[in-house]
């Protein structure tokens, strides 16, 4: 039998793929989009809560501990939703799976304020929050996948639209609420969920399923990395758990700490939007020299060390420069985050290690986080001070920046260079 007939007789996985495939220019406008859009949903309805928390709990009539839950929960479903996304998105696809949880964050935002009881706020936070879980850990993978050459770009840009979100809908939710109910204020913000399903949607029927996306033979050799089992998935996944658990903890107590020190009440608060505030500028930053090509390790340490300087500031250092240290520590905790998601895409070699890398992380992270408040609290009561809490948490950052040398040298996740 001649070759040609060898050929002839074999399946054509060229004729397999549609006959005209979305240009790379459609893609990466297509994939940005989306990621903007998800990232538009990923923050807003825990923030909202937030800034909105006496007016929910008047009207649902519950108690402080029940606020305190809500505001416990989204940890403990981001750190579930880390630890099965990744087997769920590579069985049924990235983009199946996150349209999935996209309807159900949306669905979520709904039911806590169509059902105004304890049971059904209660219902909707659980519901959007292990959904955001998904998105946070299966966002990495997509970029990576769909547009592997801006990777640093499309990571920036979606992690500066859940900062930017968030601060405008901290911002407006509360004097919303006076005008159209706690309901309409909270509840509102599902319309921007349904814009992302439609969104994805397209992106679903335009470029494919994930699934059905081949691994390059010359990366199949790697493909079975335990990350559990490799140090340099633990290294960023403490990397990102000593910074999530710093950001959680200030974002709890900052003005609290504050006011301890001498600041009034009011000045208190604005050190607390004077760290949320730092992120944009962050992020930014980070993006456009990553982009340039100056060094990541640089860039880490350098973040690493913001935190400290911040910490060390809040703890034994000038009230008056209060605006300096809080700007320092919200700087870092954005900076690195956004640094471990480019490092999901950029130290692995396919797409299912990102997502297993991601999910691992994210999922040791948040749990850390999860203890930050908490133990912060637990110590600032038993003390009666935050001298205890304020020393942890000033050795921990210093841990941290040696983590930070450690996890962004120049190599893959398998220890082999860059």
């Amino acid at each position: 039998m001649s070759t040609d007939s060898n050929l002839s007789s074999t399946p054509n996985l060229t004729n397999s793929q549609p006959a005209k495939l979305p240009s790379a220019k459609f893609t990466f406008w297509l994939v940005l989009c989306a990621m903007i859009l998800l990232a538009t949903n990923m923050r807003a309805p825990i923030v909202a809560l937030g800034s909105i928390a006496p007016v929910v709990q008047n009207a649902l009539n519950i108690s402080e501990t029940q606020i305190g839950w809500l505001g416990a929960i989204p940890m403990l479903t981001f750190a579930i939703g880390a630890l099965i996304s990744p087997a769920i998105g590579k069985r049924y696809g990235l983009e199946n799976t996150l349209i999935t949880m996209i309807i159900l964050l949306t669905l979520g935002m709904v039911v806590r304020v169509v059902v105004p009881t304890w049971i059904g706020f209660l219902s909707g936070t659980v519901m959007l929050t292990l959904a955001i879980g998904f998105a946070n850990t299966l966002a990495a993978p997509v970029i990576k996948q769909r547009t592997p050459h801006h990777i640093p770009l499309i990571t920036g840009l979606f992690s500066l639209t859940m900062t930017v979100s968030a601060g405008i809908v901290a911002g407006v939710v509360l004097p919303l609420s006076e005008h159209v109910g706690w309901q309409w204020a909270l509840g509102g913000w599902s319309l921007l969920g349904f814009f992302a399903i439609i969104i994805w949607i397209f992106l679903r029927l335009r470029l494919g399923s994930s699934s059905h996306q081949a691994v390059p033979l010359a990366t199949l050799g790697d493909s079975d990395i335990s990350m559990w089992r490799t140090p340099f998935a633990w290294q960023i996944a403490i990397f990102m758990g000593i910074q999530s658990l710093l950001y959680y903890t200030v974002a709890s107590f900052l003005p609290s700490i504050w006011v301890s020190k001498g600041l009034s009440p009011v000045a208190a608060g604005q050190m607390g939007s004077v760290f949320q505030f730092m992120a944009p500028l962050a992020i930014l930053s980070l993006t456009w020299l990553v982009n340039r090509g100056r060094p990541i390790q640089a860039l880490a340490v350098f973040a690493a060390i913001l935190n400290v300087i911040g910490v060390l500031g809040l703890s034994y250092l000038s009230a008056d420069l209060a605006w300096l240290w809080s700007g320092m520590m919200g700087a870092g905790c954005s900076a690195i985050f956004t640094l471990s998601m480019m490092l999901f895409s950029l130290r692995t070699y396919t797409t299912n290690q990102a997502s297993e890398l991601s999910g691992m992380a994210q999922a040791v992270g948040y749990l850390l986080a999860f203890f930050g408040p908490l133990g912060t609290g637990w110590l600032h009561e038993a003390t009666g001070n935050w001298d205890l809490p304020l020393l942890i948490t000033l050795i921990l950052m210093i841990i941290n920046v040696v983590i930070a040398w450690m996890v962004s040298r120049p190599v893959m996740v398998d220890g082999k260079r860059a």
